[in-house]
């Protein structure tokens, strides 16, 4: 059950804060202040029912070292789509039409925050870490990855394609960059720093929610295998390459640190149980 529990407790946070969102829609900077709300609770809430349920101190979202680790996930986040967006950019295929919005890219900033924080927690910090530790690192990585991708089937522009690649290039790889650091603080920059900057920098659609204005006003065109179409560059092949070869990078990281994990196997589970039944068992006789 403590999965179940961590997931309602999560999901009644950002439940809350879309609410909210949805309340002051049109205020930039009452969602300013909305989104980073959401995006300070959602990790509390987090520790607090894993403390709760596991009754362990929740290492992967200690304070100590947090501030660095997502600046460090804030760079590479950026750095991926600045290099995707610079690629569509020399086909010719994205072109800046002027500025955009300085209020709009300030709301955008605690939208994206809040969206990043709780997305993590809930499928890196809660599904992928609680799966892993029963069918394994890779198969927790494809499964969690795939339920990722399908939950953005809901969106307005929401097209097969770009679920599928939003499984390889941000399931795929961010639960990678939790298996690699062990700590939900770089997955969280990342993702952060990808969807500010594809929607509050550069003007383009995040996973296919609509045109949104951040601080350039940019417009795509060519072939939607290239742009994404109507989805945004989420589902372009280059941001499926960048995301591979960062998962990649990142699950040979998690190799080479010993953070890959292996499938449970129900024996050894057996043989646990087994092993811990028989103290009992002895003191009942011995009485």
């Amino acid at each position: 059950m403590r999965l179940v529990k961590q997931l309602v407790a999560v999901a009644v946070v950002a439940f809350v804060g879309s609410q909210a969102a949805a309340a002051v829609e049109g205020n930039d900077l009452l969602t300013l202040l909305v989104g980073m709300a959401t995006a300070v609770l959602a990790p509390i809430v987090y520790a607090w029912v894993v403390r709760r349920t596991e009754h362990r101190d929740p290492a992967e979202v200690a304070r100590k070292g947090a501030g660095a680790a997502i600046a460090r996930g804030m760079l590479i986040g950026f750095v991926m789509f600045a290099s995707v967006i610079a690629n569509i950019a020399f086909l010719g295929d994205y072109r800046v039409d002027g500025f955009g919005s300085v209020p709009g890219a300030i709301g955008l900033f605690g939208f994206m925050a809040a969206a990043a924080v709780t997305e993590e927690l809930l499928f890196r910090g809660v599904l992928f870490r609680i799966v892993e530790g029963r069918i394994g690192t890779w198969a927790a990585l494809s499964l969690t990855g795939l339920l990722f991708g399908l939950s953005h089937l809901t969106n307005e522009h929401a097209t097969l394609w770009g679920a599928i690649a939003i499984a390889v290039e941000a399931g795929g790889m961010l639960a990678a960059a939790y298996a690699a650091t062990r700590n939900l603080w770089v997955p969280i920059g990342l993702h952060f720093a990808w969807n500010f900057a594809e929607s509050g920098i550069f003007g383009t659609e995040v996973s296919g929610n609509g045109s949104n204005k951040g601080l350039l006003d940019g417009a795509m065109s060519g072939p939607s295998l290239i742009t994404g179409g109507e989805f945004g560059p989420e589902a372009s092949l280059y941001s499926v390459g960048a995301g591979l070869a960062l998962m990649v990078a990142f699950m040979w990281l998690a190799r080479r640190r010993g953070h890959v994990l292996p499938a449970r196997r129900r024996g050894a589970e057996a043989a646990a149980r087994g092993a811990a039944a028989q103290p009992a068992a002895t003191a009942t006789l011995s009485r």
